[in-house]
C-alpha cells in the first residue's frame, strides 16, 4: 500500500471559473414569486407555501433565474433548456481557458455533471464539437447524481489522471433550472422552485509535473459515501410525476435524517485521513459508546477545525447549513462562504462548492498550506468529500481581478441573513419594469 501511494501522481487544480449570470437574469424574491404566480398553474395555497419557503430559505434579493422562467408566459421547453445550459457552460469554459492559457488541444479528459439535463448528443459531445477537442479525448457525462455530483466528477478525474499521464482534465458542474421548474401543486415538489438558481463552474485539473508551480491547490483526499441500499435514503429525493402528470423533484420529510446518516458514514472514513491522533482516539471512543450504550455519535463528533482551515458545504438551503453547523460545531466564520453563496446565488446544485471556494479566495482567506474541505449531499443518497491543500497564497484583489463571480459584491459581504425575511405581499404582484 505504501509503494502504491508513492506511485500515485499528484493531481493539481490549476484554476477554476464560476458563472455570473447577466444582470437581466437577476430577480428579487418578490419578483420570483410574481413570475411563478403569472403562470396561472398554482393555487393560492401553493403560492403562499412557496412564499413561506422562500422567506425562510436563506436566499437574498439578487439571485438569478434563466430567461425561460423570467419570460411571460413561462417558456419551458428543450430549446430554452439548451439555451440556458449553453450560456452557462460556454461562459465558464471560455473564462477558464483564458485564465489558464491552456489550449483545447492540451485537454485529455472531459467530465460534465448535470442531473436533470441529459441531451442527445451528450453534453460532452457538445463540448467536443464547440472547442474542437482531440478525437482521443476521454469523456464522461454524469447525470441523475444530484447536488454531490461535482465531487464525484472530481474523484473520477483523479482516477483517470492516474491512467492518462501528462494531460489536463476539464470538469464542468452545472444544473438546468428550466427543466427543474415544477408547475403543479404537490407540496414536496414545490420546494425546489424556491431554492434552485442558475449557476455553473468549470475546473481544470492536471497531473503534469510542472503545473505545481502555478497550480492553486493539490487534491489530497476524496471520500464517497452512497446509502443507496437503504430504501429511505434512496427515496428521499426523486424525480417523479404528480397525480396529474406534472414532472418535478420531490423532497422527502426524511431528508435531514438521511443526510445526517450519510454524513456520519462519510466522516468516519475521512476522519482518520485528516485528523490528528488525539481527535481520532476521541472519535473512536464516541463510536464505541454508540455501539455499546446507544449514545448519539453526533454529539461526540471530532473537531475538524483542528485539521482543516476552510469549509465549503453545499449550499442546499438554510436548514441543511444550520444542521451541518450544529453537527460539525462550526463557527460563523467557517459557515460564511456557504451562507453567503446561498444568499447571493441560491442553490446552484453541484457548482455551489466552487462559488464558496471563490468566496474564500476573494476574501483573501486562502494561505499557502491551508486545507479546504468540500462536502456535498445528493440524491441516492450520497455524501461526498474532497480535501484540497493550497499550494500558494491567493490574494483577494488578484482573485477579483481574474473575474471572480464575487467581484461586484465581495466588499459589502458578509451580510446578516435573518432566519425569516418577509416578502412584501404587495410587491410580489407588481410587474417588473
Amino acid at each position: 500500500a505504501y509503494v502504491y501511494a508513492l506511485s500515485l501522481r499528484p493531481v493539481y487544480l490549476v484554476d477554476f471559473a464560476g458563472y455570473k449570470p447577466a444582470p437581466a437574469q437577476e430577480l428579487t424574491r418578490a419578483r420570483t414569486i410574481h413570475r411563478y404566480g403569472l403562470s396561472g398553474v398554482f393555487t393560492a395555497e401553493s403560492m403562499n407555501f412557496q412564499k413561506r419557503i422562500l422567506e425562510r430559505s436563506g436566499l437574498g434579493d439578487a439571485t438569478h433565474l434563466p430567461a425561460s422562467i423570467i419570460r411571460v408566459p413561462l417558456d419551458i421547453c428543450l430549446r430554452t433548456a439548451n439555451e440556458e445550459s449553453h450560456a452557462v457552460v460556454f461562459s465558464v469554459i471560455d473564462d477558464l481557458l483564458a485564465k489558464t492559457r491552456v489550449r483545447p488541444d492540451d485537454i485529455g479528459v472531459v467530465i460534465v455533471n448535470s442531473s436533470l439535463y441529459s441531451p442527445t448528443p451528450s453534453f460532452t459531445s457538445l463540448l467536443m464539437n464547440r472547442y474542437c477537442l482531440r478525437d482521443d479525448v476521454v469523456t464522461h457525462n454524469l447525470s441523475g447524481m444530484g447536488c454531490s455530483a461535482g465531487v464525484i466528477a472530481i474523484d473520477l478525474a483523479r482516477q483517470l489522471l492516474q491512467v492518462y499521464h501528462d494531460t489536463y482534465a476539464l470538469v464542468v458542474s452545472t444544473e438546468n433550472i428550466t427543466l427543474n421548474a415544477y408547475l403543479g401543486n404537490n407540496r414536496p415538489m414545490l420546494v425546489t422552485n424556491m431554492l434552485f438558481r442558475t449557476g455553473g463552474a468549470a475546473v481544470l485539473l492536471s497531473n503534469r509535473c510542472n503545473e505545481w508551480r502555478r497550480a492553486k491547490y493539490q487534491l489530497i483526499h476524496t471520500v464517497r459515501t452512497h446509502h443507496g441500499p437503504s430504501d429511505k435514503s434512496y427515496a428521499c429525493v426523486t424525480q417523479e410525476e404528480d397525480e396529474v402528470g406534472n414532472l418535478g423533484v420531490s423532497l422527502s420529510k426524511d431528508l435531514m435524517s438521511v443526510a445526517g446518516d450519510a454524513l456520519r458514514s462519510n466522516i468516519t472514513t475521512l476522519g482518520p485521513l485528516v485528523l490528528p491522533l488525539r481527535e481520532q482516539l476521541r472519535f473512536l471512543g464516541a463510536v464505541v459508546l454508540k455501539r455499546v450504550f446507544g449514545t448519539t455519535v453526533m454529539s461526540c463528533l471530532p473537531d475538524f477545525t483542528l485539521a482543516l482551515e476552510h469549509f465549503c458545504i453545499h449550499a442546499g438551503g438554510r436548514g441543511v447549513l444550520d444542521e451541518l453547523q450544529k453537527s460539525l460545531k462550526l463557527g460563523e466564520w467557517h459557515m460564511e462562504p456557504s451562507r453567503m453563496t446561498l444568499c447571493r446565488f441560491g442553490n446552484t446544485s453541484s457548482s455551489s462548492l466552487w462559488y464558496e471556494l471563490a468566496y474564500c479566495e476573494a476574501k483573501g482567506r486562502i494561505k499557502r498550506g491551508d486545507r479546504v474541505w468540500q462536502i456535498a449531499f445528493g440524491s441516492g443518497f450520497k455524501c461526498n468529500s474532497a480535501v484540497w491543500k493550497a499550494l500558494r497564497t491567493v490574494e483577494g484583489a488578484a482573485a477579483v481581478e481574474e473575474g471572480s463571480p464575487w467581484a461586484q459584491d465581495i466588499d459589502v459581504l458578509p451580510v446578516h441573513v435573518p432566519k425569516v425575511m418577509p416578502i412584501d405581499e404587495d410587491a410580489s404582484y407588481v410587474p417588473a419594469a
